[in-house]
């Protein structure tokens, strides 16, 4: 046998020559998506920084009348790594604004929420800017009702800055991103070790 092909035979010992014989025979097979939190893997911790400011005001709107910035709409669920839903958990977000800079003196573009019943939530803002050293990214505290908290960052696929920020993590990008009609759309679904 040539070194790196597997026989026949040696597929059916694995449990992968009924799979091959279907690909093969030219049926189609629609496979359901796998859910994010399926293989039991909480969403990836990064840090805080140094721009987080405590009691934030309650929101899921975090951008306002006249700002400058493309409009970013993203929404997700807060789940269990058993893909159950998580009432009331609570996401905090944190960002920079259009031109990179943080507001460290007052709570724009800075804003808490509670989950709904199925665990979802919503979040209005501007696609953040980028500073030095950095790509473009959310902070977002998640923690289920009395659970410990978790800390993290989001990312945006396709960009430059992304190979040159050294905690960049491709786990945390957010899904689904769309840009049309002046407004970017994406979802991210956070799992929790609940």
């Amino acid at each position: 046998m040539e070194e790196g092909r597997l026989t026949r035979e040696e597929l059916v010992k694995l449990g992968l020559a009924l799979p091959l014989a279907v690909a093969v025979a030219g049926t189609e097979t629609t496979l359901a998506a796998t859910p994010a939190c399926a293989d039991d893997d909480e969403t990836v911790e990064q840090t805080e920084g140094p721009y987080f400011t405590p009691r934030s005001p309650r929101r899921r709107v975090l951008r306002t009348r006249g700002m400058r910035g493309t409009p970013f709409l993203l929404t997700g669920r807060v789940l269990t790594t058993r893909c159950r839903p998580i009432p009331n958990a609570l996401l905090d977000f944190w960002q920079a604004d259009a031109n990179g800079v943080y507001d460290n003196r007052g709570y724009r573009l800075r804003g808490h929420q509670r989950t709904d019943a199925q665990g979802r939530y919503r979040l209005e803002t501007v696609v953040p800017g980028l500073y030095p050293g950095r790509t473009r990214h959310l902070h977002v505290k998640a923690q289920a009702p009395r659970r410990p908290v978790l800390t993290t960052q989001l990312y945006f696929r396709g960009e430059r800055a992304n190979a040159a920020d050294r905690i960049f993590d491709p786990e945390l990008l957010v899904r689904g991103l769309r840009r049309a009609n002046g407004r970017w759309t994406a979802r991210f679904d956070f799992v929790l070790d609940v």
